[in-house]
């Protein structure tokens, strides 16, 4: 934990410092120490402002998203025991995808700078819905059921935004892909406290019931012989999870493999029962998405990557390493 945080401190003031403008890391802690009132020597015109209104808003988001994206892995993983579960199996990503989009391509900004936040929060949670009616409407309220209405309603988001973006504004193409495979371009300070909400959402719930998320690790008989109502838990998880992720979605954008990566390198390190996993996973989660976004920022200067392509790109080697790993 002690070396999570300090890699967060030091990538924190890297992702300030380094961008399409180089900012010497004497002026960036100079900024910030004034911004707080800590004092320093003035750092004034364009670098103070792109230091304390643009930086340090996106470091900050960053470093939500990423926490709030790994501690919604981490819980759903447990309650539907499979270790391949992220919010992208479920369809909230999916979901508040095809809400931004349809603000893209179609409808149009009717709410102003609010608009696309608002449009992809309800498409997450009109996703949730669906899984949720369709678990319902079932027999059975298992964890496997729940994997397959999550997997069907993401196939059906998926195929919602690929219309909407072949049938809207063509001319909206780049904005589609930038807003599909996320990004943090979005963040100001007038909105990052949606990523705060997000974040500490999830990260409150799942430590008020951390004991009862231990229960599920014995099995769902184990847990429901300890008190645990077994199938209102994962209910009510699983709305959590959509709401904390359809709000981080709005304001960063569709974000993959944060949720399904984090959860298994925190574990060799803080165990499975979930106090302590879930405060890794929230480090973690914030470490690897401030080194993505460095990443994104800094690789093909001066455009800026979507940091769907390094998570992406991170995930996949991820997944081949514990493939290579379990045969040999």
């Amino acid at each position: 934990m002690l070396a999570g945080a300090a890699a967060i401190a030091a990538l924190a003031l890297l992702s300030i410092a380094y961008g399409s403008t180089l900012i010497p890391l004497a002026d960036v802690v100079a900024a910030l120490g004034r911004a707080i009132g800590l004092g320093g020597h003035d750092v004034s015109g364009p670098v103070g402002k792109i230091v304390v209104d643009l930086r340090l808003p996106r470091t900050i988001l960053a470093i939500c998203v990423g926490a709030g994206l790994g501690v919604v892995g981490a819980l759903l993983q447990t309650v539907t025991r499979n270790d391949l579960a992220d919010p992208f199996l479920f369809g909230l990503s999916s979901g508040a995808a095809a809400g931004a989009v349809s603000v893209i391509t179609v409808f149009g900004d009717s709410f102003g700078i609010w608009t696309l936040p608002v449009a992809a929060f309800t498409g997450g949670i009109l996703a949730a819905g669906v899984v949720l009616l369709l678990v319902a409407r079932v027999r059975g309220q298992g964890p496997e059921r729940l994997i397959l209405a999550g997997l069907a309603v993401s196939f059906m988001f998926t195929a919602l935004t690929n219309y909407l973006v072949f049938a809207g504004d063509q001319r909206a193409a780049h904005s589609v892909l930038f807003w599909t495979m996320g990004g943090l371009g979005l963040a100001r300070w007038d909105n990052i406290w949606l990523g705060a909400l997000g974040a500490g959402t999830i990260l409150a719930y799942a430590l008020w019931n951390h004991r009862r998320l231990d229960a599920f690790l014995a099995g769902e008989n184990a847990a429901e012989s300890l008190g645990v109502p077994v199938a209102r838990m994962r209910r009510m998880t699983f709305l959590v999870a959509a709401f904390s992720t359809a709000i981080l979605v709005s304001v960063a954008g569709v974000i993959g493999f944060v949720g399904l990566m984090i959860p298994h390198l925190s574990r060799p390190l803080a165990g499975p029962l979930h106090l302590r996993l879930v405060a890794s996973c929230a480090v973690f989660g914030a470490v690897l998405l401030l080194a993505s976004d460095l990443l994104a920022r800094t690789l093909l200067p001066p455009q800026e990557l979507p940091i769907g392509i390094i998570t992406s790109s991170v995930g996949a080697f991820f997944v081949v390493t514990m493939l290579i790993r379990n045969r040999l």
